[in-house]
């Protein structure tokens, strides 16, 4: 099979990389960033001649889409909606048509702020109707409906509170913030589940190998807030001296309302690949390893 990673040299498209070098299938890896070291072939996904001939010229059998606009602030700048909009809702649409035209499969990563706007306080599934709080949400699950629209065979993934060894993320934040700080507030009332990228990768690899038609979920198992994946990321890197301390998220103005509870009911994709998913903790262990082994 031959497989077109796009946005490879983010957080999600590097573990893709690593994990590609124990596969049979050959991936082509497609960025519009150019990173030293990195061998990535140009693509812009907003243009869809430009996919459709990527797609000729490597005879292309699936499209695994980590390319997205993520900035969730910097997506409510007015100036800034219609290339958000494009990022997230028609060029996803495009990599969808272009598979359609081929017969090919497109996975497609989503996102937890799809929710947010109703409360709840169970786990959210597939199913569950869509409240996006802002312009990130609102476009990632307008994404979602053009892909579905188009009428491509799609695995669109939702995920929440990605980090890993790459890029800037919230757990190589509060490495480096919990070793130089005497004390933090860390918010404490927005309740998730972190995600090793390496975990995502894997799921995707595997949803690769016998693909189901679906919307599916994945982060890693269990339930904390952002306050106590800080005091784990601390106790991990032995940075026990700083004092963190829990705050309401009021003390971090912000121009979106942050989803209060991103829990994802992961029974579905568990249940159709067949995967086994690790708790968050021992994902976390993990990575901080590995960053510390760099």
């Amino acid at each position: 099979m031959n497989i077109l990673v796009t946005g490879a040299n983010g957080q999600l498209g590097n573990e893709m990389r690593i994990i590609s070098k124990e596969s049979a299938d050959t991936y082509i890896f497609t960025d519009v960033n150019q990173v030293e070291g990195l061998e990535t072939t140009y693509l812009d996904i907003t243009d869809l001649e430009a996919i459709r001939s990527m797609v000729k010229e490597h005879n292309v059998n699936a499209i695994v889409n980590c390319a997205a606009w993520t900035n969730v602030d910097g997506a409510e700048d007015p100036e800034k909606y219609t290339l958000v909009e494009k990022l997230n809702a028609t060029a996803p649409e495009n990599l969808a048509k272009a598979m359609k035209e081929v017969d090919g499969l497109l996975i497609q990563i989503s996102t937890d702020y799809v929710f947010g706007k109703e409360p709840y306080n169970t786990p959210c599934k597939e199913d569950q109707k869509g409240t996006p709080t802002g312009v990130y949400g609102a476009t990632k699950l307008l994404g979602e409906e053009k892909i579905i629209a188009t009428g491509c065979k799609y695995i669109i993934i939702r995920t929440a509170w990605l980090y890993s060894e790459f890029g800037k993320n919230f757990c190589k934040t509060m490495m480096n913030l919990t070793a130089t700080k005497p004390q933090l507030k860390v918010v404490f009332d927005q309740c998730g589940t972190p995600t090793y990228a390496w975990d995502l990768a894997t799921a995707i690899v595997t949803a690769l190998k016998n693909p189901v038609v679906g919307v599916y979920h994945y982060s890693n198992e269990g339930v904390c807030s952002w306050y106590d994946f800080t005091k784990m990321i601390a106790e991990y890197c032995g940075n026990t001296e700083c004092d963190i301390q829990p705050c309401h998220s009021n003390e971090f103005p912000s121009p979106v309302t942050r989803p209060s509870y991103s829990v994802l009911d992961k029974t579905k994709i568990k249940d159709t690949f067949n995967i086994t998913i690790p708790y968050w903790t021992e994902s976390l262990k993990k990575c901080i390893e590995n960053i510390k082994d760099k």
